[in-house]
């Protein structure tokens, strides 16, 4: 029907169909290579209807057309985030956050503010700090935190979601004491000399404490989440893919879905953990989940952890004298059979892979699948050269996050991967170059910025900062803008097989756009950062407007 629809438009034989929503006097980039750009746009209910010159689109306005004059603004689809944790990061906004906290003293003292304001809280909770804050390159400690919050239990996160840190108080209520032993995927570290606990877990060792936290309400999560889409909406963001889902999650967004207050079309891939069975337990989610804005259709795998805490599994020893290579999250035998099972029951696979083993060990996993299965590695920080082209044969999506190669996190990073294999840290223009096809995202709320816009800045402006390492930024990696907006739009749409509808400003796509406020193919390219969204229009509807009305004139009269 939409390919009909689309035959129909593009013949320019809708003359009886009018526009309810105009868009004109723009720059549009539109992610169709057959028109990249156009002048104006017109939209019916939720879809695109006419795209061209503003003359084009006038035989379908009438006086009953919502247009937006955009002043010679630029216009592009909406933005796509390709690996997000949506339900976490929003429930984090109610949290200590702790992004861009520069000093261990800025870490405390927000911590202590957040403590402060929020005397009723029974946990200090939150995240977002970074390895680089701690003195000569340590990790966090239970005494750095016992400092500010001794009173009640207190659980930050990093940044990247892997390592947890946690107070005395946390470490007494969950009975850990240095005679406590985990044996799983992660680290309950303890001092080298005392054998005591630190106050620093990794990976799935943080369940000791997390199993302790008191439960979030629906009516909480809801909240959050309304918080989370309100967010999305002035970024820009109109489109998902959910990663690690849950059951729980899914009825969130029913719920909005049923309200129609859902303003992101959503994606959520389901969780594998570790159960290699999972697969089977989720049959009777496959195909119920198939609209617009709400689909079900993926799985996650994670088999291995990340850089800074040595948990990704690498093919030679950490550079930096910790004479480990690891940790793999799944015998490889039991990962490759969960993948075959999973695909063979019609879900597509993605799998969290940040060490060059992992990668390799992905790759191996899906040589098994058909070649119009679109598997997906995520993250890919670092792979060895004989790997690259693999992903480009095998048709493997390679899905990263630009923002985690921001100059301000890489110093640690840096020295965990070493010189050798820095030619091969987040290696976006080597991987493109080789036949891969790349979607970008933000991993939010695992970064320092849920903004695509940033991500766009560091994708295309990557070059070697005076004194910084050059670890994951290495000017020869950058891609050029089109390609970024690519990865955020068409690219990330191809990713989860939405390409028919989504990810282009083209007749017959869904009416998912935005309006920036500077024109990104016009302005220096280290000015990227400094773009906002002006007004985003999701499903045909303008669900965010930062100008005020004079400035992008909304009026319902053509002129």
């Amino acid at each position: 029907m939409r390919a009909l629809l689309f035959l129909f438009l593009a013949a320019g034989l809708s003359g009886q169909e009018a526009a309810t929503l105009a868009i004109r006097g723009g720059h549009i980039w539109t992610g169709d290579a057959r028109k990249p750009w156009a002048q104006a746009v017109a939209i019916s209910g939720n879809r695109v209807l006419a795209v061209g010159g503003n003359k084009d689109i006038a035989r379908v306005i009438t006086p009953k057309t919502q247009i937006l004059e955009a002043g010679g603004r630029f216009i592009m689809p909406g933005f796509e985030d390709a690996h997000i944790h949506f339900a976490s990061g929003s429930l984090g906004l109610f949290d200590v956050d702790l992004t861009g906290a520069r000093t261990l003293q800025e870490v405390q003292q927000r911590i202590a503010a957040w403590a402060r304001e929020n005397p009723d809280a029974p946990w200090v909770e939150g995240g977002g700090w970074e390895y680089y804050v701690f003195p000569g390159g340590r990790l966090p400690t239970r005494q750095d935190l016992d400092a500010v919050v001794s009173d009640r239990p207190a659980l930050l996160r990093a940044y990247d979601g892997h390592t947890t840190w946690v107070n005395s108080k946390a470490l007494e209520l969950a009975k850990i004491t240095k005679d406590t032993r985990f044996d799983g995927f992660g680290e309950l570290v303890k001092d080298p000399k005392t054998g005591e606990p630190t106050g620093c877990l990794k990976e799935r060792a943080a369940s000791l404490v997390s199993r302790l936290l008191p439960a979030t309400t629906r009516e909480r999560r809801l909240e959050a989440l309304e918080r989370g889409l309100q967010l999305a909406a002035s970024l820009g963001i109109t489109s998902i893919q959910n990663a690690s889902g849950m059951r729980r999650d899914i009825s969130l967004y029913e719920e909005f879905l049923k309200a129609g207050k859902l303003t992101l079309r959503t994606d959520i891939s389901m969780s594998m953990g570790s159960d290699p069975d999972a697969c089977a337990k989720l049959a009777d989610l496959r195909g119920k989940y198939t609209g617009p804005f709400l689909r079900v259709a993926m799985v996650k795998f994670v088999i291995d952890g990340v850089i800074e805490s040595h948990t990704a599994a690498m093919l030679a020893p950490y550079a930096d004298g910790s004479n480990t290579v690891g940790q793999l999250a799944w015998q490889p035998d039991a990962y490759k059979r969960a993948v075959k099972a999973c695909a063979d029951a019609g879900w597509q696979v993605e799998t969290h892979a940040i060490g060059d083993r992992a990668v390799r060990l992905a790759l191996d996993a899906y040589s098994a699948l058909p070649r119009d299965a679109r598997p997906r590695v995520e993250h890919i920080e670092t792979i060895q050269p004989e790997d690259l082209r693999r992903f480009g044969k095998q048709r493997v999506i390679a899905s990263m996050m630009p923002i985690h190669a921001d100059p301000e996190t890489v110093d640690v990073w840096s020295r965990a991967i070493g010189a050798q294999r820095l030619p091969n840290s987040f290696a976006w223009n080597s991987l493109q170059r080789a036949g891969a096809r790349l979607a970008f995202s933000s991993d939010w709320p695992a970064s320092p910025s849920l903004d695509p816009i940033r991500g766009i800045h560091n994708a295309v402006n990557r070059r070697t900062i005076t004194g910084k390492p050059a670890g994951g930024w290495l000017p020869e990696q950058r891609v050029t803008l089109e390609s970024a907006l690519r990865a955020y739009t068409t690219d990330a749409a191809y990713a989860a097989f939405e390409e028919k509808d989504r990810g282009q400003i083209a007749p017959g796509m869904l009416a998912d756009i935005v309006i920036l406020s500077q024109d990104l193919f016009r302005i220096a390219p280290m000015d990227i950062y400094k773009t906002m969204v002006d007004v985003t229009v999701f499903d045909g509807r303008v669900v965010y407007r930062r100008m005020q009305h004079e400035e992008i004139t909304a009026t319902s009269q053509p002129r």
